[in-house]
């Protein structure tokens, strides 16, 4: 093969050389290419060696991880079993004391149920008694005597026995429900329980205007007639009061005929005749009870002076009594003082005799008792002091004198 030169411009460039040097250009980029990839590789083989490390460390620490999971899951187990073991206790406990509670309110609301029906029976014998009081209130007969009855009742509790009399005859014949003797009189007050209470259901029951209005008519053509039937009857001269009670046996019917029928009330006091309800007529009968004390005391009042005048008696007796004991509570003081004295002398007696010094004063004392009147004898001498273990003579009792 035959290679020819290569004419560029000036320039003459002979192929072989041409690919000679293209040849050492391959050649060059060859070695290039195989020292990068000796570097690349043992880059690799660093890096390989650098992520190995790493993937131990990363090993190492995920292990330590997992212990420290394993144990902050114990610990964690530990904590939330222990505050369950609280809540367990706490909730049995309040389900304890809830209970007790329960059984607390249920026993109570028990005691209130059976008070309850304790009232309730009670209510049911009240409105038992109710409809037997409505029945008996019913009848006219019954009427007056259930008013009667409170009417003795009442007179009964407040007054002795004497003061008044039930069922009472008059001297014309009438016979009022109660007659109240009052003292030093021979005229008492009359009582009357006959009260016509006919209007006043009607007047209860009464729906309508017009049938009110009857009943109200029906009440002051009834009160009407039995006040005026009670002047004529029981005003007697001489032998009863100028004043009679009618008693109504109801406060609430006394309240009623007090609001809707005040002119009944005032033509009944201008008849001489006092309406009253049982806490009036309790009150009037206790104004007699004391008034018949204060007369009583009056009669007794001659009694009362004589057992005044026995009693200051008595008193001047006491008198006389605490003043003879207080002379013998005097004397008692001077023969007290008397024993002082002797129980003073004998003490310093007692001292004297303890110390041995009482030869001359036993001398003296019996010259002194003796009283003789002959000039005393002359003492001897004082005898000297016994020595120690010497006999100690005896001497005179010198209590002998007292």
């Amino acid at each position: 093969m035959d290679f020819q030169p290569v004419q560029v411009g000036s320039i003459t460039l002979d192929p072989v050389l041409v690919m000679l040097a293209l040849a050492s250009l391959a050649v060059l980029a060859l070695l290039l290419l195989a020292i990068i990839l000796l570097v690349n590789m043992g880059r690799r083989r660093d890096d390989a060696s650098a992520h190995n490390a790493h993937l131990g460390e990363m090993k190492v620490r995920l292990q330590t991880l997992a212990e420290s999971s394993v144990s902050r899951h114990g610990e964690l187990a530990r904590a939330v079993n222990e505050r369950l073991d609280r809540m367990t206790h706490k909730v049995g406990t309040d389900l304890n004391e809830t209970s007790r509670k329960t059984h607390e309110s249920i026993s109570k609301l028990n005691e209130r149920l059976a008070v309850i029906d304790s009232a309730q029976r009670n209510l049911t014998d009240l409105s038992s008694n109710m409809v037997g009081l409505q029945e008996i209130l019913g009848n006219k007969q019954a009427r007056g005597a259930f008013g009667q009855m409170r009417m003795e009742t009442i007179v009964a509790d407040g007054l002795p026995k004497g003061s008044y009399t039930f069922q009472a005859t008059l001297s014309n014949g009438k016979r009022p429900d109660c007659l109240l003797h009052m003292p030093n009189t021979t005229a008492g007050v009359v009582i009357d329980a006959k009260f016509p209470l006919e209007g006043f259901e009607a007047f209860r029951v009464a729906q309508r205007d017009d049938e009110k209005k009857l009943a109200m008519r029906q009440v002051r053509t009834d009160v009407t007639h039995h006040i005026e039937a009670m002047a004529q009857r029981y005003l007697i001269v001489g032998e009863t009061q100028d004043t009679a009670i009618l008693f109504v046996p109801s406060e609430s019917i006394y309240a009623d005929l007090a609001e809707h029928f005040s002119d009944l009330v005032q033509k009944a006091h201008r008849a001489r005749i006092v309406i009253c309800a049982p806490n009036m007529l309790m009150l009037a009968v206790q104004t007699m009870q004391t008034i018949l004390k204060d007369v009583q005391m009056r009669e007794q009042a001659h009694l009362i002076q004589g057992e005044v005048a026995k009693l200051v008696e008595d008193m001047g007796r006491f008198r006389d009594r605490v003043l003879d004991l207080q002379r013998h509570f005097g004397q008692s003081n001077a023969d007290i003082e008397k024993i002082v004295i002797s129980s003073e002398k004998i003490a310093a007696r007692g001292h004297k005799i303890e110390k041995l010094e009482f030869e001359e004063t036993a001398t003296t004392e019996i010259a002194q008792q003796n009283g003789s009147a002959q000039s005393p004898a002359p003492t001897a001498a004082p005898a000297p002091r016994p020595r120690e273990g010497a006999r100690i003579v005896r001497q005179p009792d010198l209590l002998a004198g007292e």
